[in-house]
């Protein structure tokens, strides 16, 4: 396959370098794009010079503003499906992701997966240094957000995950608005209600040791509210089109 991995950049000069080398260590084969939001400390520069010191296979788009998670992977998938990649990967740029799980993402989706998924919660999956409180809160936001879209998947919001070309050519990115959590979940959700095929791939998270976190309880909170709409949503169109159908029946019935 010819993957991409797509890697969001805001201010991560001091974790650029070493996921560049852990990524291209692991699968050399891929190439590598730096979605950076105008960081002034320097990441896309640093990210450039790295390319360029090792044959190229990296490049680097830059954006004016922070525009956010959601914006940076839609802008970098946009790329790839252009560019004709067959395997389009997120990874966060902070070193929370261990690069050794990229083959075994690739593969599963190589060997038919829509979309795979490096997950915390499905067995062989592991969180070393999380509180108990904040695993308890993502596991528990985890399981709304699957009960309520019914989506056979345990870590909706895991941002370690591959997709197979095909199917993310079929999905709309412009119509996706959700960031952080919420964008995690809705892409998720998207490739579910398009019948196509997730897997969970055990992978160990780990928190970044470097620099400073872009998450925030908005974000949190934001992706609960997104998933109670888009549930609602889609049950209020599901029964409106049930009626439809049955009004259809009565009138077929009449002729």
């Amino acid at each position: 396959m010819k993957p991409l991995i797509v890697l969001p950049t805001y201010n991560e000069a001091e974790n650029i370098v070493e996921v560049l080398d852990r990524a291209r260590e692991a699968v050399p084969e891929a190439d590598i794009l730096v979605v950076d939001h105008a960081s002034p400390d320097g990441t896309a520069d640093l990210a450039a010079r790295w390319g360029s010191s090792r044959g190229g296979g990296v490049s680097v788009l830059r954006r004016p503003g922070k525009a956010g998670l959601g914006s940076a992977y839609r802008a970098g998938f946009a790329v790839g499906l252009d560019q004709g990649y067959d395997a389009l990967i997120e990874m966060d740029s902070d070193l929370s992701h261990d690069p050794a799980a990229l083959p075994a993402l690739i593969s599963a989706v190589d060997n038919g997966a829509d979309l795979a998924i490096g997950s915390r919660y499905v067995p062989g999956g592991t969180i070393p240094v999380w509180p108990k409180y904040r695993e308890y809160l993502s596991r528990g936001g985890n399981r709304y957000a699957s009960s309520m879209l019914g989506l056979q998947v345990r870590d909706a919001t895991a941002g370690f995950r591959c997709y197979g070309a095909g199917m993310l050519s079929r999905i709309d990115l412009d119509a996706i608005t959700a960031d952080g959590y919420g964008f995690q979940i809705e892409m998720a959700y998207a490739v579910a209600r398009r019948g196509g095929r997730i897997v969970e791939v055990p992978i160990s998270f780990t928190d970044r040791v470097r620099g400073t976190s872009k998450m925030s309880s908005r974000i949190v909170v934001e992706a609960l509210v997104l998933v109670t709409w888009w549930a609602l949503r889609d049950r209020i169109l599901r029964r409106g089109r049930l009626v439809d159908d049955a009004h259809s029946g009565v009138v077929g019935d009449e002729h």
